[in-house]
């Protein structure tokens, strides 16, 4: 009798926990004939550019609707240089107070050196279409 009821309670426990897998699967995958026709469509729009390794949108094509371009992404950028300086030997951005600076009058090596600290310390996040710092990682 009391294996009868360990039996059962086992039964059910895993029917509950296979329905609970059923149940989180709220999206099906894509199809095989999905992901062609996506990759067709994508590349009907864009180019494989060979100079740059990226994929270039072909004339006459616009971009989705809500994505920001290149230059916008490059202005927020410079915004964020203009006001605030690389300190290398706290290796952390430190705002500027006042006024902000001039990009154009930085030199070239000046601009590349913070440009490279900056693609180090901050990603292009697509969900929120901003740059975001990316979480310091502890030296031993």
């Amino acid at each position: 009798m009391k294996r009868m009821r360990i039996a059962s309670l086992m039964a059910v426990l895993v029917l509950a926990t296979n329905a609970g897998w059923v149940s989180a699967q709220t999206e099906a995958p894509l199809t095989r004939a999905q992901v062609k026709m996506e990759r067709d469509e994508f590349r009907k729009s864009h180019t494989w550019d060979a100079m740059n390794e990226n994929w270039v949108l072909k004339p006459g094509y616009e971009s989705p609707a809500g994505t920001k371009s290149r230059t916008e992404i490059k202005a927020e950028r410079d915004e964020i240089l203009r006001n605030n300086r690389w300190d290398e030997p706290s290796a952390t951005w430190i705002s500027l107070k006042g006024k902000p600076r001039d990009l154009s009058k930085m030199s070239r090596e000046q601009m590349r050196a913070e440009t490279r600290a900056f693609v180090r310390t901050h990603s292009w996040d697509e969900v929120t279409e901003s740059w975001i710092e990316k979480p310091r990682t502890k030296k031993k």
